[in-house]
């Protein structure tokens, strides 16, 4: 069984959270991208769900899945909402952001009553940071002095996330600077002391928001909860 086999159990597993009736927090990322057809197979098959997607990019496949679509306008409370993440520590805290919609998934997981992640085990650490780096999300205005600052600080490599010749540009028209820490060692101080910073927006650290996460295993699907 190889990664992409365990992301797609893992998707398939977070449809047993869906229930008739509920609003649904479509996240972004290539397991969740597993998952939004299958959704869309049971909302043919007669299930009442709307969703509120992410991403742009959520939002396109979504609708091609034939998914109803909302706005946090709209439905500023959601039942529950199914994401991806970069790396899971053994107290369920994350790092997202490698599909660049960090603000946004944050701000839909804090208005959810529910937040399911679904990943493979390769996902898995015993420390953030440890192997993907940590996407902050920064205003394009002065986004160098905002580098050279979080370097200077954290002493971290922090690098302007690109398009081929390109700044990345988020939903928000925002750009990512990938920064490698080689190990987190206290995710909730380093979150508090980088949204001090003028030009950052968001971080890509989910402290005490996921409530359950879906492992897809070689062995099968494992449980990870609070």
């Amino acid at each position: 069984m190889d990664r992409e086999d365990m992301k797609r159990m893992a998707a398939e597993k977070a449809l047993e959270y869906i229930e008739d009736g509920m609003i649904v927090g479509l996240g972004t990322g290539s397991t969740v991208e597993y998952f939004l057809p299958k959704l869309g197979e049971k909302v043919k098959e007669g299930l009442n769900i709307v969703g509120i997607p992410t991403s742009h990019r959520t939002k396109t496949i979504a609708t091609r899945c034939g998914i109803p679509l909302s706005t946090l306008t709209e439905h500023p409370e959601i039942d529950v909402t199914i994401d991806g993440a970069d790396e899971v520590d053994p107290d369920l805290n994350l790092i997202k952001g490698a599909g660049g919609a960090l603000t946004r998934e944050k701000i839909v997981a804090f208005s959810s009553k529910r937040e399911i992640i679904i990943v493979d085990e390769t996902k898995l650490v015993q420390r953030l940071g440890s192997f993907s780096p940590l996407p902050v999300e920064v205003i394009p205005f002065g986004w160098y002095p905002t580098k050279l600052c979080i370097e200077r600080k954290f002493g971290c490599k922090a690098e302007l996330r690109r398009e081929e010749e390109n700044p990345y540009t988020s939903d928000n028209m925002n750009y990512i600077l990938d920064c490698e820490f080689n190990g987190i060692e206290d995710a909730e101080k380093l979150e508090k002391e980088l949204k001090s910073i003028p030009g950052v927006v968001e971080t890509g650290l989910f402290i005490d928001m996921a409530d359950t996460v879906i492992v897809g295993t070689r062995e099968g699907i494992k449980l990870l909860e609070k």
